[in-house]
């Protein structure tokens, strides 16, 4: 993500690309979505070997202490090559929250167990799918023995292999929201694979009288929502990281289609109007790129980072979503096809946009920061 990149940069960027190319394929992508794990078990495994989760983790708990925009960096190479990963979700929205809010006890255990190659997930959005007011809809009631959760949170990705999940639930209307990290063996959860645009395997889980013991509140009771703003900000960033991979790699197919398509005895690329619509991609793509890392920074350095977050998220979204339509708009009927490449592509720019909020939530936001 940096413009400036360092050799270790390179090095992670050129590593990441050498790993996932030879998977580059609709079909592989596709093939893989529609397994039951929702992923390549094997890859994940190749991926915890040379330390991909273990990467942003702090080294007294196994990881290797480099910084959030080299997790970016590798976010950009999956979405690029549109490989289905857990890398995100166990690691910028649960592992780096935990590290951030959690007690030593639960960071020994659980971040160690990630940088193993243990799968975290996180569960916020409630039934109605948005990610604001009022969030949670999953109680959290104190008891003897802990706390009892009840309800249901949806779109929580990769639960179906998840070994816990970073649950933000309600303990009440004066005590707000508390951040529980909950194994998903716990008797009372019931997961249940959603039917999505982006065929990402996201899950409603249901909570029924789940008994959660009270050393596995990540913070203070009724201080989830620092969690969750936590979890949210480097999820997002991390996601337009993830955005932009893949606007980059509709940019590069559509200049390639250009200089080899034929009309008329000479390459689509000559006429002026392909032209236009390849620069405008271009911009779009160099954008969201800037806009992204200006925020990974800004988060990496632990420095107030909700404008640049909500800047980015809101720009990616719409700019990605433009580069497919433009790519289209170039590819012609092809591109429509279900076996062409901007087929998947063009449905990942449309289920990522909504996720951690659309491009309307997250300038409400950017008003919000600037006082107006």
């Amino acid at each position: 993500m940096d413009p400036t990149p360092t050799e270790d940069r390179r090095h992670i960027r050129a590593a990441a690309a050498a790993l996932l190319t030879d998977r580059r394929t609709t079909a592989h992508a596709r093939a893989v979505r529609e397994t039951a794990a929702g992923h390549a078990p094997e890859l994940w495994k190749e991926m915890t070997r040379l330390g991909w989760p273990a990467l942003v983790l702090p080294e007294r708990y196994g990881g290797l202490g480099a910084g959030f925009a080299d997790l970016c960096l590798l976010c950009e190479e999956l979405g690029r090559h549109q490989i289905p990963s857990p890398l995100l979700t166990t690691v910028a929205c649960a592992a780096l929250p935990l590290a951030r809010h959690g007690s030593p006890a639960q960071c020994a255990r659980w971040l160690a167990a990630v940088a193993d190659g243990g799968i975290l997930t996180y569960a916020r959005a409630a039934p109605h799918g948005h990610w604001g007011a009022p969030g949670s809809t999953v109680t959290a009631t104190p008891s003897d023995d802990g706390f009892h959760l009840d309800g249901t949170a949806l779109f929580v990705p990769y639960a179906g292999t998840a070994d816990a999940i970073l649950v933000m639930a309600r303990t009440g209307a004066a005590a707000g929201l508390t951040a529980l990290l909950v194994p998903t063996a716990t008797p009372g959860i019931r997961r249940r694979r959603l039917t999505v645009v982006g065929n990402t395997p996201e899950y409603g889980v249901d909570f029924t009288r789940t008994v959660v013991p009270a050393s596995h509140v990540v913070g203070p009771v009724g201080g989830g929502s620092a969690v969750a703003e936590t979890a949210a900000a480097l999820g997002t960033a991390a996601l337009c990281a993830e955005m932009t991979g893949g606007a980059q790699a509709v940019l590069d197919m559509t200049v390639a289609h250009a200089r080899t398509r034929q009309q008329f005895g000479r390459p689509i690329g000559s006429f002026q109007a392909v032209q236009q619509h390849c620069a405008d991609m271009a911009v779009a793509v160099l954008g969201s790129r800037l806009n992204t890392h200006e925020a990974a920074h800004r988060l990496a350095r632990h420095r107030p980072a909700a404008l640049e977050v909500s800047l980015a998220k809101a720009y990616v979204s719409e700019r990605y979503q433009q580069v497919c339509a433009l790519a289209h708009q170039v590819h012609g009927a092809i591109g429509f096809t279900a076996e062409h490449d901007l087929h998947l592509y063009t449905r990942h720019a449309t289920a990522t946009a909504l996720a951690f909020g659309d491009a309307d939530h997250h300038i409400s936001r950017v008003a919000e920061s600037l006082g107006v």
